[in-house]
């Protein structure tokens, strides 16, 4: 049999679902989720082979306009997956109008030509009549291949979604091995699940002023050893990451351990620290020594 393969943008405004319809598409745990905006900094592969079907999905930043160096970085990564892409999952969110950066891109790929499926998420809290009027009105300004309304979170739709991109299979060897299903580091897999939790247990101010850091890893005896700083912008940022008596980063941790421990197949101990870098999402430096480089 002839092997195939396709390439699948994730892409859209913050916020609307893009790493969750991943993890779904996937059926493993390949993109941190939390219910901040702007939760995904990097490009993050997630890769489904069915026989010899190979499919690689691309999860993006969100779309959005740079206010400091990390933001613009995360735009090189959603321009650079773009490039390498053979179809767009455009998500959105039918409760919220479009902004420029989501207009500017679906410009874009109508001018290119690269096939485009718009994938209505969130369609469990979202009103039908709702979702009914947002898709006249986008199927009136741009061109799709199929408009498909999903919930990420439940699974609903996403079987549809299954059945459109096979249409996009083109001959071609596959990329990665049978049973790969991310090519994330696991050194970046460990960064990204200790922020999600970071993420999800903090207060609303904090979130995009953290960034982790893997400064030991090791395995001795089947446990895997791991220690991490968690950097923020402000001092005040740092006491609230650590807590009373500890008691917000020991959960962090207690969270993450739990999460590592069913991702790496290992018992983990897991060593956290926190330290303040001010103003390290504008400072070259910091970034890079963050993974956030120049080429995403």
């Amino acid at each position: 049999m002839e092997t195939k393969s396709v390439f699948l943008m994730i892409t859209g405004r913050p916020n609307v679902g893009k790493s969750t319809l991943l993890n779904a598409l996937v059926g493993e745990k390949v993109a941190i989720v939390s219910n901040k905006p702007q939760t995904t900094r990097n490009r993050i592969t997630g890769i489904v082979t069915d026989g010899d079907d190979q499919y690689v999905f691309i999860d993006t930043p969100g779309l959005h306009k740079p206010k400091n160096l990390l933001g613009e970085y995360m735009m090189k990564a959603v321009g650079s997956a773009s490039a390498d892409a053979d179809a767009v999952l455009f998500t959105v969110d039918a409760s919220v109008p479009l902004n420029q950066a989501e207009k500017q891109a679906l410009q874009s790929y109508s001018e290119s030509g690269i096939k485009r499926i718009l994938v209505i998420n969130k369609v469990d809290i979202t009103d039908k009549s709702a979702i009914l009027k947002y898709i006249a009105e986008l199927s009136s300004k741009y061109d799709f291949d199929s408009v498909i309304p999903v919930s990420a979170l439940t699974g609903d739709g996403i079987t549809i979604i299954w059945d459109e991109i096979k249409k996009f299979l083109v001959p071609s060897p596959h990329f990665f091995p049978a049973d790969q299903y991310t090519d994330q580091p696991e050194k970046r897999i460990v960064s990204e699940v200790i922020r999600e939790k970071a993420l999800r247990l903090t207060e609303d101010e904090i979130p995009h002023g953290i960034a982790v850091g893997i400064e030991e890893f090791k395995e001795r005896k089947g446990v895997i050893l791991l220690r991490a700083e968690l950097y923020v912008e402000k001092q005040a940022h740092k006491k609230i990451i650590i807590g009373k008596d500890g008691a917000m980063l020991k959960k962090i941790g207690t969270y993450a351990r739990e999460d590592l421990e069913k991702i790496l197949g290992a018992r983990i101990y897991l060593d956290l620290w926190v330290k303040v870098k001010e103003n390290w999402r504008d400072r070259p430096t910091y970034l890079n020594s963050f993974g956030y480089a120049d080429k995403p």
